[in-house]
């Protein structure tokens, strides 16, 4: 199990607000190394010059490349298997969580994000659990 203060997490978010929201959010529950990018290439970048990553909370809809092109990018360089990389997308029908699931996320989390859940959520991902939550 890994815990919060442990963990080292990026956020990739092109919306300031959802990315300062996402930030602040696991900044809260402990999370003491958080990186974030505003695009899917400056978080690719940024990504393979970390030594550690655990977990990437990933925006579907981003500019020039969405989610599921950087997750198939993360997704087949070696250094990033470990990763867990979870689907965050205001797109919260169920074909979007199939869509999702199929592509290889290992988790999907509807936004708004909910405070109240959050915590819970990142814990059980960070602890190896899937979440799947679209509202």
């Amino acid at each position: 199990m890994l815990y919060p203060e442990e963990a080292y997490v990026l956020v990739i978010e092109d919306d300031a607000n959802n990315l300062m929201i996402a930030t602040d959010f696991l900044q809260m529950i402990g999370v003491k190394y958080v990186n974030s990018r505003a695009s899917g290439w400056q978080g690719l970048k940024l990504a393979e010059s970390l030594p550690r990553l655990d977990l990437i909370l990933l925006d579907i809809q981003l500019p020039h490349e969405d989610g599921y092109m950087i997750l198939n990018r993360i997704r087949a360089n070696p250094k990033f298997n470990a990763t867990r990389v979870v689907a965050v997308t205001a797109n919260t029908l169920p074909q979007d969580e199939v869509r999702a699931r199929v592509a290889g996320f290992d988790g999907f989390i509807g936004k708004p994000l909910d405070f109240d859940r959050f915590p819970a959520q990142i814990r059980a991902i960070l602890s190896g659990e899937a979440v799947w939550v679209r509202h």
